[in-house]
């Protein structure tokens, strides 16, 4: 709930900032922020005049302003972080150096960057830089030896085919087996902040491959049998509506977009663009509300299908206070659901479903 409640709040604050003076430009130097509206209006027009050269004093603010306090809200800004790095890589020695020193508790959302960077050599740009945060050690050396995923091993999961699930329920092994411990995998629907880390990451770089990442997940809001994977796919959705809608440039991608895709993800993204074009992003809200309710209350398809199966798995739901939200450029109405844990504006709607 208090994960939630953060994240709801910034997004609130941020809208009622952007209303109170739209007229007003964002502070021209990161030492004059004096809020995170202020923070995220500049990240938001950062790549149409980047300015690199700042980043360590926007690190520093955003510090100060506590928005690396639950990593949970604050994907935006590692992935703002990772993509400036990754843009600027024979600066990013001394872009990262100029970070510190920062309090102990925020040095995670700086190695996380590096390491969600893409640069070839981010590994050895972390080891250089462990020194100055020593009590992170054991994150650092774990993202170092792989054993800790990053952002380029995130891939869109293949939905099981029958037969494997079958398999799978009759295999003696599920029962009697050795229980094998599965590797660490990082994923969208298992961690649904990495979409705001692609919203962040392209806000730095003006890049389309996040803003492709992001179609990819534009099935899922299809999905049948996973509530986390319908959710994302639903964020998906309504991000990159409401993103394109104010900005000429992601609706532009998009259009390009849609002959290279698949033919499932078309008719998903056309939907989008349509949305966008008339700006018509409410009514996404409402379906992504009326799909995920109806999910948890009837339970998976294949459930309902083939009882053989059983139920599957259903983890935490996370709607919401994603990118477009927390950057201030869209009306709150989709229920913040982070963690689990539902924000005051969803218990309506979820109350007794947990």
């Amino acid at each position: 709930m208090r994960r939630c409640f953060l994240a709801c709040v910034l997004a609130i604050a941020a809208i009622a900032a952007l209303k109170a003076g739209a007229a007003t430009a964002a502070p021209s130097r990161p030492d004059e922020f004096t809020g995170l509206p202020a923070v995220q209006k500049w990240i938001f027009e950062y790549r149409r005049k980047p300015e690199p050269r700042q980043l360590p004093a926007v690190v520093q603010a955003l510090s100060r302003l506590q928005a690396f306090r639950e990593p949970d809200s604050s994907g935006i800004y590692v992935g703002f972080i990772a993509g400036v790095i990754a843009a600027n890589p024979t600066r990013a020695d001394a872009l990262v150096r100029r970070m510190f020193p920062l309090p102990p508790e925020d040095h995670w959302a700086v190695i996380r960057a590096i390491a969600y960077s893409g640069l070839p050599g981010w590994r050895g740009l972390l080891i250089r830089h462990a020194d100055r945060m020593p009590d992170r050690k054991v994150m650092i050396n774990k993202l170092v030896s792989g054993d800790l995923p990053v952002l380029a091993d995130v891939k869109i999961e293949e939905k099981p085919a029958f037969m494997d699930n079958v398999k799978s329920y009759l295999s003696p092994k599920r029962y009697f087996g050795p229980k094998e411990k599965a590797p660490r995998k990082l994923t969208f629907d298992g961690s649904p902040e990495l979409l705001d880390v692609l919203w962040g990451y392209y806000f730095a770089t003006g890049s389309r491959d996040p803003i492709n990442r992001i179609i990819a997940l534009l099935p899922w809001s299809k999905e049948k049998d996973s509530t986390d994977k319908l959710t994302v796919g639903n964020m998906a959705k309504y991000t990159l509506a409401t993103n394109a809608s104010r900005d000429a440039d992601i609706l532009a991608i998009l259009k390009s977009e849609v002959p290279r895709q698949p033919e499932e993800v078309k008719p998903i993204l056309t939907d989008v663009i349509d949305n966008a074009e008339t700006v018509e992003t409410a009514q996404l809200r409402k379906e992504a509300l009326a799909a995920i309710e109806e999910l948890k209350r009837k339970g998976p398809g294949s459930k309902r299908e083939m009882s053989l199966l059983g139920q599957i798995g259903q983890g935490a739901v996370y709607v919401g206070c994603v990118a477009a939200s927390a950057l201030g450029h869209v009306e709150v109405g989709i229920p913040c659901v982070i963690g689990g844990a539902a924000g005051s504006a969803a218990l309506s709607i979820f109350n007794g479903q947990q």
